[in-house]
């Protein structure tokens, strides 16, 4: 669902970050794991639709758990120092349905984190030389983010089996 055309600010970018959200499992439905998990692109094999949602999840966790909250990351993430950039993609033995249900539950917890703070506050972890983000800056982002992995996830839709979503 779309957000009210007339609203506040925060019921905007938290309404369109919900919409862009809700069309994930959608596009996802009816997908074997094979084709959940088949790699079709020779130059980014890793985007597969499992390694999508997985990255979704990731990111999510990574911009309000991690980097507003502040919560070290003490090995609950997949990437480690050094390790491979993309290690959140590595998701060959996980089923497409607990991916999508780890994606769901860290959406609702970034909702739950979000409601802590203002749209000015910013984030408490320092990741980046020029500065912290804003959570304004981190709602369009992760709008953005999803927006253009849902794209992704058309694309593999319509190469795998033809389906193609709004």
């Amino acid at each position: 669902m779309r957000p009210p055309l007339a609203a506040d600010e925060r019921t905007q970018l938290i309404g369109w970050l919900d919409h862009q959200r809700s069309l994930v499992r959608p596009k996802c439905e009816g997908l074997g794991e094979i084709d959940a998990h088949r790699k079709l692109l020779s130059t980014s094999p890793l985007m597969t639709v499992a390694g999508l949602v997985a990255h979704l999840r990731w990111v999510e966790y990574s911009w309000f758990t991690e980097n507003l909250l502040g919560t070290p990351d003490t090995g609950q993430t997949p990437w480690t120092e050094g390790g491979h950039p993309d290690a959140e993609m590595f998701v060959d033995d996980v089923p497409l349905a607990q991916l999508l249900d780890e994606y769901d539950a860290e959406c609702k917890r970034s909702n739950e984190i979000v409601a802590g703070f203002s749209l000015d506050d910013v984030e408490r972890l320092v990741v980046r030389d020029a500065g912290r983000a804003s959570v304004r800056y981190i709602l369009c982002h992760m709008i953005e983010e999803t927006a253009r992995h849902l794209g992704h996830l058309d694309i593999i839709r319509e190469v795998l089996d033809r389906v193609n979503g709004d």
